[in-house]
Parts: C-alpha cells; sequence; structure tokens
C-alpha cells in the first residue's frame, strides 16, 4: 500500500518541489495539495503531511495534523528552540506522534552543520554570515538559527562564544550569543558561512545552494526516515545517520 501525502503551502518554491519529489517515490502518492485558501480538513485522508508554509502558519498546520493523527515532516522556517520545547511536549502527550522538523533539506547544509559543531569545540570567537534571495521573508534564516543554536549548545562548556560590540546593530542579531548577519539580494539563492576566528588564523566552513534541486534528495531522505520513527527530532543530519553528541 502506497503512503498517502498531503502537502500544505504546495504553491510555494520548496512545496512544489516536495510535490515533485513524492511523484517521484514509487511507494508513495500525492493526495491532496494546499494552498493559502485551503481548509486545513483537506489534508485528512493523509498518512503524512509535510508543512513549507510560513513560520506564522505553520504552528497551526502542525497542530491540526497531530491532533488528526498524522505524521508531519517540517520544512517550515522559524521554529525556534523555544517553538521547538513547546512542540516537544505537544508530542509526548499525543500517543503515537511522530514530528520531524528540518530546518533545511540540502544534504550539504546538513554536513555543513556537523562540520561547524565539530568546528566550535576549538573556537570561540565565531559569526555566521547568510545569504538567501530577495523574496525570502524571513531573516535571520531558520538553518542560520539552528546553527547557532547548536553551536551555542557545543560552547556552552567551553566558555561560551566571544561576540563583542554586541550592542551594535551592526553586529547581527545574537542568538544565544552568536551573531548571525543576512543579506537579502538578487542573484543568489542561498548561501552560509560559518567563520571562526583562533589565534592567528580563521576557517570558514561554506556552503552554497545553487539550484533548488539540491532540496531534491533530501525531501525523499526526510519522508523515508519520518515513517519510521515515532517523537521529534530535528535535523536532516538525523536521517543521514549522524546526531549531535557522535
Amino acid at each position: 500500500m502506497s503512503t498517502r501525502v498531503a502537502v500544505v503551502g504546495a504553491t510555494g518554491r520548496l512545496g512544489s518541489q516536495v510535490c515533485t519529489v513524492v511523484r517521484s517515490i514509487p511507494t508513495m502518492e500525492l493526495i491532496a495539495t494546499l494552498d493559502s485558501r485551503s481548509d486545513l480538513h483537506d489534508m485528512l485522508g493523509a498518512d503524512v503531511v509535510v508543512d513549507v508554509t510560513l513560520p506564522s502558519v505553520s504552528s497551526s498546520v502542525v497542530e491540526f495534523a497531530l491532533y488528526n493523527g498524522l505524521k508531519v515532516l517540517v520544512g517550515t522556517s522559524g521554529w525556534s528552540s523555544e517553538r521547538l520545547r513547546g512542540l516537544k511536549g505537544t508530542v509526548e502527550k499525543t500517543q503515537g506522534a511522530s514530528v520531524f522538523v528540518v530546518p533545511n533539506f540540502s544534504l550539504g547544509a546538513a554536513v555543513q552543520g556537523m562540520l561547524a559543531r565539530k568546528a566550535a569545540e576549538f573556537f570561540e570567537s565565531i559569526e555566521i554570515v547568510e545569504t538567501h534571495h530577495a523574496g525570502k521573508v524571513d531573516s535571520p534564516s531558520g538553518t542560520a538559527v539552528r546553527m547557532a543554536e547548536e553551536i551555542a549548545t557545543v560552547r556552552q562548556s567551553l566558555g561560551g562564544v566571544i561576540a563583542p560590540h554586541g550592542e551594535q546593530s551592526a553586529r547581527g542579531e545574537h542568538v544565544q550569543g552568536v551573531p548571525i548577519h543576512s543579506l537579502r539580494m538578487q542573484g543568489v539563492l542561498a548561501k552560509q558561512d560559518v567563520i571562526f576566528g583562533g589565534v592567528g588564523e580563521t576557517l570558514t566552513v561554506s556552503h552554497a545552494t545553487l539550484s533548488p534541486d539540491a532540496y531534491a534528495a533530501g525531501i525523499a531522505v526526510a519522508l523515508r526516515y519520518l515513517l519510521g520513527h515515532e517523537g521529534l527530532t530535528v535535523g536532516l543530519e538525523h536521517a543521514l545517520g549522524w546526531s549531535p553528541g557522535e
């Protein structure tokens, strides 16, 4: 029997690609595509819901799906650690619930995160520069926020992150002590640099997305992972067989 999938936010950039990926997987069937005019009840009948909406909408989509016993793959930005704590509580109270939050479906971005967390063990001066197309409505990006939070976790027992002059607006938005600088401009899809400074040297872990096609493999991997897991999972790296702390 095929896994029935509903995509919420199906007409957006990422939503359109999710639909294409689902149609390409022989064991999955796309049964519903929802946009901003759709009723959430249109997702009923699916086994899996993919949420690729807006930060202001995502929570209601996830809550509705969980209430109706559906597994949820979240590709929407804006799920900070605080929001995730609330979601974790909801998932734990819902028997058999499964939610997989993926800030970035790019395999390269996932590997960048793995490398950056390791580098954070050795450097205390760390900043993030993320660049996206002019149409991206949120900043900093969910990928950058998640990266900053994970770096802060690594640095917590190592003296924290050195980021002087945080009161100056030009120093970027500080997320748990890590400055994030956001660029929104034409001519680029997505690029993120995590810059580490040490005595007499710098190290940059860089990732660039050159085409939306980069997300296809990650979307497929995430969908398959979701089907075999319960609870709340955050980060594509888990579906790649690696998780923080390893």
